[in-house]
């Protein structure tokens, strides 16, 4: 799934002492204090991957009961169903992940901007609002329930880049390329109790 290991490595730089498991082991994921879905690539390879692995049933029972963030195609996977490949999400949330259609800008969406964040959350505490985060996609979250939004970006046009609901907070963006304001966010989440 793409970014496993800078993931692995920017949390353990922001949690020294803590065990961080890149693994798709469901009785590892289920044992899991929490739980980081990162993603890269295609949607449909990464939910075939997890399907194949036995990990989606643990990886949907960890974003109902404990710390849960999901990463650019961590993020998708949360939703009913994604565009690419007319592919079944997890349908933790309601909405769909639609491919970005904007003209005369590149697609995929690849570099750094900023991030809008649209409500109080614990996991934005310390970072600005309007903070810089880096993103690689070509397709967004389009939730139903706007409530569940916690960020905005603009490329072309305005689209949800951070859901947030109970123990779930998802980027579409990479916290571990975005630098101080990234590993801001990843230190809340190891910090965080919903």
């Amino acid at each position: 799934m793409g970014n496993l290991r800078s993931v692995s490595k920017a949390l353990e730089h922001v949690a020294p002492g803590a065990e961080v498991l890149a693994t798709a082991d469901p009785a590892a994921i289920r044992s899991a204090q929490r739980v980081v879905v990162p993603g890269q690539g295609a949607m449909p390879d990464c939910m075939r991957q997890l399907t194949a692995s036995g990990a989606r049933e643990a990886v949907i029972e960890a974003a109902l009961a404990k710390p849960f963030l999901g990463i650019c195609i961590g993020l998708q996977m949360l939703f009913e169903r994604g565009e690419e490949g007319d592919t079944r999400g997890l349908g933790l949330l309601p909405g769909n992940v639609p491919r970005l259609r904007v003209s005369g800008l590149k697609i995929p969406h690849m570099g750094w901007n900023e991030v809008l964040q649209r409500r109080p959350h614990a996991l934005w505490a310390g970072i600005a609002d309007r903070s810089r985060f880096y993103f690689v996609h070509s397709y967004f979250p389009a939730p139903r329930d706007e409530a569940v939004s916690a960020a905005t970006c603009v490329y072309g046009m305005p689209f949800t880049c951070a859901v947030a609901r109970d123990n779930i907070f998802a980027v579409q963006f990479h916290p571990e390329k975005s630098q101080s304001a990234g590993l801001q966010l990843l230190s809340n989440f190891v910090h965080w109790h919903p």
